[in-house]
């Protein structure tokens, strides 16, 4: 009860201090438990939509992780026919290569140029792939795709977890998943008519360029992690 009273002798003080400068007003509208807490409601909680367009540009990452993971699904047959090659092991051994060295770069060049970097070398694999002439100018392609794949994912996820409000970073985390199923769906729809045109495969590579190009541009315009930067 002592406890309580002094809080409220505090809060009397306070009330009486204000009204001499017209902030009563103000006061009644907050209340005292923002008083005794010290920080308004909105510093101590802030607004999901403040971080929610940074979260959905790099989850464009995840996005495209899943697309290349599924573009070769309904196209193997029409690349292999035109081509004579089957099989895509070189986007493992590059998502294997990319993952490797994606904390280092997260930690050394931030958050936000790790995504755009991680975009980079899937804007010049897809078009390779796209434009590949040969066996060794597609594996050359998917190598560049996978090195990208194997940086984005666990970036974005991090990056998603650190400029996303408590209340809602397990919402937000899980959107990395979405994103990662709806690339993979966006292939196989994309894919269907690859069977029945000719050279459509190419189209799928192309397609991957935009989503890669929108996350590199509109990356420079987002926020930076705020661990990242008190590290």
């Amino acid at each position: 009860m002592s406890m309580r009273g002094r809080h409220l002798d505090a809060y009397s003080m306070y009330k009486r201090g204000t009204r001499e400068h017209g902030f009563d007003a103000f006061d009644k509208e907050q209340g005292p438990e923002r008083l005794m807490n010290g920080v308004g409601k909105d510093i101590g909680v802030p607004s999901w939509k403040r971080s929610l367009r940074h979260v959905l540009v790099a989850t464009l990452s995840s996005f495209l992780y899943g697309y290349h993971l599924g573009v070769v699904n309904e196209t193997l047959e029409s690349i292999s026919r035109d081509l004579g090659f089957h099989g895509n092991t070189m986007a493992e051994g590059g998502a294997f290569v990319g993952s490797l060295f994606s904390g280092l770069i997260a930690d050394g060049v931030g958050r936000r140029r790790a995504l755009q970097l991680c975009a980079l070398p899937m804007i010049i694999g897809a078009s390779m792939s796209a434009t590949a002439k040969s066996l060794w100018a597609m594996l050359l392609g998917r190598l560049f795709v996978g090195t990208g794949m194997g940086i984005g994912p666990a970036v974005a996820a991090l990056y998603v977890t650190e400029v996303s409000p408590a209340y809602v970073r397990g919402t937000y985390g899980s959107f990395t998943q979405i994103a990662t199923g709806l690339g993979l769906m966006g292939s196989l729809f994309i894919g269907f008519p690859a069977k029945a045109i000719e050279g459509w495969w190419r189209i799928c590579f192309w397609a991957s360029v935009a989503p890669a190009a929108i996350l590199a541009l509109f990356m420079e315009f987002s926020v930076e992690s705020p661990h990242w930067l008190f590290k």
